[in-house]
């Protein structure tokens, strides 16, 4: 399977983690990442509506609240 290197940002807990996880910690996290991208993108054949109401749910179910996310942006 051919890779690519792509950027994403996320929050401090999460680069920290991955920075001080284990080399191979570190190859199972990008695995789950790649196909939950796929699963998000190329292997959904969901609307991007339906795609933007479940990450929303998650991060809802998460604690991030529409102030929160309105104060980060």
């Amino acid at each position: 399977m051919a890779t690519a290197t792509i950027s994403i940002q996320v929050d401090e807990k999460a680069a920290k983690a991955f920075a001080t996880a284990s080399t191979e910690e570190q190859r199972k996290i990008e695995l789950l990442l790649n196909l939950r991208l796929q699963d998000l993108t190329i292997g959904s054949h969901r609307s991007l509506q339906a795609v933007m109401d479940e990450i929303g749910t998650q991060a809802e179910a998460a604690g991030l609240t529409p102030e929160i996310l309105k104060s980060l942006l």
